[in-house]
């Protein structure tokens, strides 16, 4: 049984609502990124997505850390979460569509409307985020996908086909690897430490193509692409043979 949050020390509790308003300085970054893409800023906006992901990415290890449900539980974190994450993960990179030239003439507005529909369905189901740390269906990085077509130089036609299947892979019940929650991924450490290394470095190869824009690095995409390919790999391995009972046991064992 949780203890009330008056038990915690002062310090304790600070900290829980630095979290909260850690996560919500997200939005703020969501909303700047909105108005950088309005004045056609692009590659400043995608350095602002890129500061909303870093948000995502640590806040809730600093949460669990801490006890934020516990310490501060007039708030609920996971819907303050999944509010800030509609707004980068879906609305900013669906006006990004609407503003910029990557989908044909006359059908970006279809483009965002079907990814703001599609993502609104993802985001509501209460399996979502399975319960074994998993995320089942696409998991709307829209922000990221704009980012590719955006760097890519593919056709707009191209572009909207992404666009569609993406959002139909949404409905579709495949697990996707959440990458700050390797549990039930492998249990072995030099497997998980590995994958935590091929993070780093696909985020380290992201930053040198946006670096380098309007010119490409071909390292930068060779890495970017190989941990693309390595991630839907491991979503479909897990998808299909779920790590066993046998490997959970020796897990908690260690």
């Amino acid at each position: 049984m949780s203890k009330p949050s008056s038990g915690y020390s002062p310090q304790h509790r600070l900290s829980a609502w630095f979290v909260h308003l850690f996560t919500a300085s997200g939005a703020i970054l969501g909303l700047f990124t909105l108005f950088m893409t309005f004045r056609g800023e692009y590659i400043t906006a995608f350095w602002l997505m890129g500061a909303a992901i870093v948000i995502d990415s640590i806040d809730g290890t600093m949460a669990r850390f801490i006890g934020v449900k516990q310490v501060v539980p007039q708030i609920d974190g996971a819907l303050l979460d999944n509010i800030v994450d509609y707004l980068n993960y879906v609305i900013t990179p669906a006006f990004f569509i609407l503003a910029s030239n990557i989908l044909p003439p006359h059908w970006e507005l279809l483009g965002a409307s079907i990814i703001v529909l599609a993502s609104a369905y993802q985001f509501t189901q209460a399996d979502a985020k399975t319960h074994d740390n998993f995320f089942k269906g696409f998991p709307s990085y829209w922000n990221l996908v704009v980012f590719y077509l955006f760097i890519g130089h593919l056709t707009v036609w191209v572009n909207f086909t992404i666009i569609i299947t993406l959002a139909i892979l949404i409905f579709v019940p495949m697990k996707y690897v959440y990458l700050t929650r390797l549990d039930n991924v492998t249990s072995n450490k030099f497997l998980k430490m590995l994958l935590i290394l091929a993070t780093i470095a696909y985020a380290i190869a992201t930053l040198g193509l946006l670096i380098s824009y309007p010119d490409s690095n071909t390292l930068c995409v060779i890495v970017s692409w190989a941990f693309a390919v390595i991630y839907i790999v491991i979503s479909l391995y897990r998808t299909f043979i779920p790590i066993s009972a046998w490997e959970k046991a020796r897990q908690k064992k260690e």
